[in-house]
């Protein structure tokens, strides 16, 4: 484990591509820097002791200030489809990918630098990060590690009292984004627009050599590849469904190849069931809406066959991608029989989910806190848990009758299938007025503690937390809509 941060040596294998894939430039400092937050865990996965960030020359390493061993930093280039709109002018224009650094395990590790300063695809912006988004991205990073669905991650957030204008003057902050890859659909549909077809082999070549070995012998190995992209995007929407998180900016520059949830911006986890909840006030149509996200995962796809068009012939693509929709509609309702306690598959367990989300979308039911009591339901009882809605409104009437008949065709054991519905109904998401609470502290005190606080809580959302207990309940009047947008 490597105990001194001066220590710690990064590889480039995404350098080693070449000036075509990217614009080699080194990250902005910011001045008189210091540590916002530190997280153990994603140190570990890159093998360095947890005192490092005790090491004053840390914050000075992801400022800018100092250049880590062997780093050789880079804007990623790429394109995408914005709200439906291909925009040629995007790529990495406030984040820098300052190389790779290797785990005890091996693995390979991005450490991308958010908000490390303009580089030549910032447009007419500054290329700075604030500290409010910042903090919102480190936490929910860590919630949706928490809840066991693949996201990026952050190592740490570093601060500075330098202004950066945003709706108002906030202070510039830097976040260390973790991820196995930062490649996205946009990084190939920038080869394909730009007709640089061996490029664009080339990209799709470094992806399944680095992440998809199994795949390098194959002669096929691209429609494979398609494959397994399409079968992981499917299960990221499945996941993103079934706990209630709506993205806000599902574009395909922030859609990963490796089907991780990448660029945190305007996000939420539902609160009232709301099928068409939107996060995002920049989304006035409800482009990425909740009950969207899986039609927008499939549209994205459809966008990264053309794109890979040089590669696989379009039909075969396509026939590839049709795929999409059996693929995430069995892993959705998968998830939602485990959220139901159901053990066995049955006909009628689809017609049980909508009809339940019906009801909830009616009465504007809490859709974590629901899922979670609905444990406590109890099979042979008529009345069930008093405490419980689906045992007092009359709305459930009928669902309840269902639900009840379909666990005894099951057998289902009551104590048996509460055990099993707590480990995958989780206790704890991270609400928006959470988020909202760490952010204050932050700014107006300069106290960071909350921050630690619900890293620590969103790390196992499934137990109980009883010091935790009011954060397990419905926001205050004050945080059930708070206003988020894309420079959230």
């Amino acid at each position: 484990m490597i105990t001194d941060i001066n220590a710690l040596t990064l590889a480039n294998s995404y350098h080693s591509l070449g000036p075509d894939f990217y614009d080699p430039v080194a990250p902005t400092p910011i001045s008189s820097p210091y540590l916002v937050a530190f997280n153990p865990d994603v140190a570990k996965l890159l093998n360095l002791d947890p005192a490092v960030a005790e090491q004053p020359e840390f914050a000075e390493y992801f400022t800018g200030n100092r250049t880590l061993n062997g780093s050789q930093p880079l804007a990623m280039r790429y394109t995408g489809h914005q709200f439906g709109q291909y925009n040629p002018d995007i790529g990495d224009g406030r984040a820098i990918l300052l190389g790779e650094a290797r785990g005890a395990d091996g693995q390979i590790w991005d450490l991308h630098l958010k908000g490390a300063g303009r580089t030549a695809y910032a447009r007419v912006f500054d290329g700075r990060a604030v500290l409010r988004s910042s903090i919102r991205e480190y936490l929910c990073g860590e919630a949706m590690h928490g809840l066991g669905i693949p996201t990026t991650r952050s190592l740490c957030i570093t601060g500075s009292d330098d202004p950066v204008r945003r709706e108002t003057i906030e202070t510039a902050a830097m976040l260390v984004r973790v991820a196995q890859s930062h490649v996205r659909f946009g990084s190939f549909e920038a080869l394909f627009d730009a007709e640089e077809t061996e490029n664009l082999r080339r990209l799709a070549d470094y992806v399944i050599d680095r992440h998809f070995p199994h795949l390098k012998e194959a002669e096929d190995r691209y429609k494979q590849w398609l494959r397994e992209v399409v079968e992981r995007t499917a299960r990221l929407m499945a996941d993103w469904q079934a706990v209630g998180f709506v993205h806000g900016v599902m574009n395909t520059d922030n859609m990963s190849i490796l089907g991780l949830t990448l660029d945190y911006g305007p996000y939420g986890f539902m609160e009232e069931f709301n099928p068409g909840m939107v996060f995002n006030h920049s989304d006035p149509m409800g482009r990425y809406a909740y009950d969207r996200q899986p039609g927008i995962g499939l549209w994205n796809l459809q966008v990264l066959t053309v794109a890979l068009s040089p590669l696989i012939p379009r039909q075969e693509s396509a026939d590839i991608v049709a795929g999409f929709v059996p693929v995430y509609e069995e892993l959705y309702l998968d998830r939602m029989r485990q959220k139901l306690g159901l053990r066995e598959k049955r006909d009628e367990d689809a017609a049980l989910v909508q009809q339940l989300l019906g009801i909830m979308a009616e009465l504007r039911l809490d859709y974590t806190i629901f899922f979670r009591n609905l444990s406590d339901f109890q099979v042979k009882s008529q009345s069930g848990s008093a405490a419980h809605p689906v045992d007092t409104r009359p709305e459930f009437t009928e669902w309840r009758a269902a639900y009840r008949s379909r666990l005894k065709k099951e057998n289902s054991v009551d104590p048996f299938r509460k055990s099993v519905m707590d480990r995958v109904n989780p206790r704890y998401i991270l609400r928006s007025y959470m988020a909202q609470i760490a952010i204050q502290k932050a700014v107006e005190e300069r106290d960071y503690t909350e921050i630690e606080r619900f890293r620590q809580l969103l790390a196992t959302p499934f137990d109980e937390h009883p010091e935790m207990a009011d954060y397990a309940g419905e926001p205050p009047e004050w945080g059930r809509h708070i206003d988020l947008s894309c420079s959230s």
